[in-house]
């Protein structure tokens, strides 16, 4: 059985389907306007040389998101 757990962690190349957000207030709405919700397919594309942000495909875009926004994502790896 797989175990959940955050975005920021996803190793790059990897992709894994969302499960949860934790985030409120006007950072859950920035992340469902840019596509993720339940269910959203990611994959990490690249890392930064700090690992701060962190590039990510999201529904044909590549979005760059910080760990401390990434951390309150909840995905499940399935490759």
């Amino acid at each position: 059985m797989e175990t959940a757990q955050s975005l920021n962690l996803l190793p790059v190349g990897k992709e894994a389907r969302v499960i949860n957000i934790t985030s409120s207030g006007s950072m859950r709405r920035r992340l469902q306007d840019i596509g993720i919700i339940e269910g959203t397919k990611i994959k990490c594309l690249y890392k930064s040389p700090a690992g701060d942000p962190v590039a990510y495909f999201i529904k044909g875009a590549v979005i760059a998101l910080r760990n401390q926004d990434s951390k309150n994502i909840f995905v499940l790896n399935y490759n």
